[in-house]
């Protein structure tokens, strides 16, 4: 079978599509034709090799074909696959730093927590130190974070003062829970703030918005993506379980 793809000018509507595909495949030795309105273009599927001028003395004379260059379509895909591995290693380039900031707060937890014979405070620990990390990088900044926040937290947005807040409430977030001050409080604090947030954050991707994440302030550009969801998504599993093994 012989496959070729070919572009049609001269289309506009679906009828226009029918009647190329009708045309088309009156054609002899034409077994098949897919035409794409959209994209302005037809694959013709042969048993033999058909010429470009037969194809277009099948058509009306709105119509125009002609053959799409294969290897210039091959160079395209290669330039695009190219660009697409580019911007997935930056992506990871850039959110390098959250990871390793993860990855010191675990340590800092085991070690913490390593010689001890229960490990029911491990949880609250890396709780404590996750709040007070990120609250740090969002004062390095506290005057350019809250504009950075409002962009996907709904409550920041609509209140602004909140975004002022924040970084404060996170402060004394991380100080409870590694003082083992009001824990229940904090922890259901802590779902109402990172729940409001995650809404945002959810948004955010749904809506393929291209938007620099605020969870270590604006002093590092992170982008917005499924890792602030699952980073965000940990610490409230963490604060339900705590939760309920207060209750």
């Amino acid at each position: 079978m012989n496959v070729k793809s070919y572009t049609v000018e001269g289309m506009t509507c679906d009828g226009c599509r029918k009647s190329v595909e009708k045309q088309l495949l009156e054609v002899e030795g034409v077994e098949r034709v897919d035409v794409d309105l959209e994209n302005k273009k037809a694959e013709v599927h042969s048993h033999q090799s058909i010429s470009i001028q037969k194809l277009q003395n099948s058509l009306s004379s709105k119509y125009q074909i002609k053959e799409i260059d294969q290897k210039n379509m091959s160079h395209d895909q290669n330039i695009f696959d190219h660009k697409v591995q580019e911007e997935q290693q930056s992506k990871f380039q850039q959110l390098r730093p959250l990871f390793l900031i993860l990855c010191y707060l675990a340590v800092a937890t085991v070690l913490l927590n390593y010689n001890r014979t229960n490990w029911d405070g491990a949880m609250l620990d890396f709780m404590g130190l996750f709040f007070i990390v990120f609250s740090f990088f969002k004062l390095l900044d506290l005057k350019g974070f809250p504009a950075s926040f409002s962009m996907y937290d709904p409550l920041a947005k609509r209140l602004p003062a909140y975004g002022w807040m924040y970084p404060f409430i996170e402060t004394v977030l991380g100080l409870c829970f590694l003082m083992r001050l009001f824990i229940p409080e904090a922890l259901i604090i802590t779902l109402i703030v990172l729940g409001i947030t995650t809404i945002g954050v959810v948004k955010t991707l749904v809506d393929k918005r291209s938007i620099k994440c605020a969870c270590l302030g604006t002093a590092l550009n992170l982008p917005m993506t499924e890792a602030t969801f699952i980073e965000n998504a940990i610490m409230i599993v963490m604060a339900v379980f705590m939760l309920f093994s207060y209750f």
